[in-house]
Formats: structure tokens, sequence, C-alpha cells
């Protein structure tokens, strides 16, 4: 039955014109989804609550706020929903919040996801993450990679070569957050061995409850080293005042090379 519903549905996007990666809006039962097909979920929105982060790996990746718990200026790679540029926009007063997306489809659905509009705070760029970082001077306490296609992870996003600008655009005690999709891949062993080159190993990862995302934590600062008894404390600290689950991003923290 569900396979038959999940056809028929497929076949109805297909008509609509959305068989060639074309972002769409899918909306069921109080939940108002991002797609570029009918199989994976690009980014998902509560309408009873528009701005809580839905998916699991999006409250994973806030974790960052274990390393730096006051960032000034947030970088997002991928648009999508907005998920994570919406929370970081309202969770962080203090902080300037950018996003690039490279896709004008998905820039044009904004308004459907209740996403800011443009200010002194919040800035979505139509831009190619690697041209920008590459050749803009630009600064940033965190980077969020979450930028993905129709294909899945862009290979230019998880080049060495990108995760090296990466480097550069943070600050001295930046984190770069990736989320690497993609259950049983063994390229994210691969990427996670770029990132720790490039760190000099300073990277750890962790498995969102529930999903096959993978989130890694590449740490810049030469002085930090993960004391686990004091991170857990700030988790817990960081779980009283945001509701979310810091507690288990820690307790699933690795820094072993194969993630798989």
């Amino acid at each position: 039955m569900a396979k038959r519903i999940l056809s028929t549905l497929n076949d109805f996007v297909q008509s609509l014109g959305h068989g060639q990666g074309k972002p769409y809006v899918y909306e069921d039962q109080g939940v108002r989804r991002l797609h570029f097909d009918s199989v994976a979920v690009q980014s998902s929105m509560r309408l009873s609550d528009p701005y809580a982060l839905d998916l699991s790996y999006t409250e994973t990746m806030m974790g960052f706020l274990l390393f730096n718990p006051a960032p000034r200026h947030i970088l997002v790679v991928g648009l999508g929903g907005g998920s994570l540029s919406k929370y970081c926009h309202r969770q962080f007063p203090q902080a300037r919040i950018t996003t690039l997306e490279i896709n004008r489809d998905v820039i044009a659905l904004r308004d459907e996801f209740l996403i800011p509009p443009d200010g002194e705070r919040f800035q979505i760029l139509h831009a190619d993450a690697v041209k920008f970082l590459a050749s803009s001077d630009v600064e940033a306490d965190i980077i969020l990679l979450d930028g993905y296609d129709v294909c899945g992870l862009p290979a230019s996003l998880c080049a060495e070569t990108f995760y090296s600008h990466c480097w550069n655009a943070l600050s001295a005690d930046g984190v770069l957050v990736a989320n690497l999709w993609g259950g049983g891949s063994g390229d994210r062993g691969v990427y996670l061995e770029r990132l720790r080159g490039i760190f000099n190993g300073r990277v750890w990862w962790s498995k969102p409850r529930n999903s096959s995302n993978l989130i890694a934590f590449s740490i810049k600062s030469g002085r930090y080293y993960p004391q686990w008894s004091r991170l857990m404390r700030n988790a817990q600290a960081l779980e009283e005042f945001y509701g979310l689950d810091f507690p288990r991003v820690v307790k699933n923290m690795r820094l072993r090379p194969d993630p798989d």
C-alpha cells in the first residue's frame, strides 16, 4: 500500500514537471517539506512551530554551540527550506546570518517557509559557495555546510580545496559543521580524512537519531582539545537552555576515521 501511494505521488510530481530536480513544496498533516524528487526530503517545517528544527540532523548541527557558544557571524551553505538560517536568526540575536544558495528556484520558495526578509542581520545570497569562499574576504565564526542538490552532496562541496577555503574563512575559534548524508556511503570516510588533514585532526563526528546523516565538527583552534566531562556538563546546560538533546550529541561523538 505504501509503495503504491509513493508511486502515485511520484507520478503526480513528474506530471507537474518536477522530474528534473526543480524544487517543489509538499504539505501533509501539518508539515511542509521541500523536495527535489519524491523520495528525499530536503527540508521540513512544522506549521504549528515554523521556527523549530524538525529534522534530527539539523538539531545535531547546532552542536557547534559546544565549541563556540557565542558566534557573531554564522555562514550557512545551502538554504533549502531555511530551517538552519531561521533558527539561528531567532536564537542568536547577537549574530549575523549569511546564507549562500546556488539555486534561484530554492530562493524563490522562501516565503513558503516563512524565511525572514533580508536585513542588517540576515541575508540570503544567490551564490556558488565554492567561488564565494575562494574569492571573498569573509570571516565567520561558524560555517554550516548543508548544500545538496537532486543528486545528493555535490563533489565540489566535499573537495579538499573547498574545505581549505572554509578553514581560511573561519575566525580563530571557528567551527565548520558538515552534514554528510548517505547511509553506507564509503565516501564519508574519505571526506572525514580530508577534514582531519586540513584541521590537524581536530574533527569529531556524531550521528543523529533515526537518521543516515553524519555530522562532522571541525575545530580551527589549535589550542582546543575536548575534555569530555566538561563537554558533557556544557551539553547539559545547553539542553536546558535550548531544549535540544546536546548530551546525545556528545555521547555519540567519535574520532575514528571510518563512520560506516
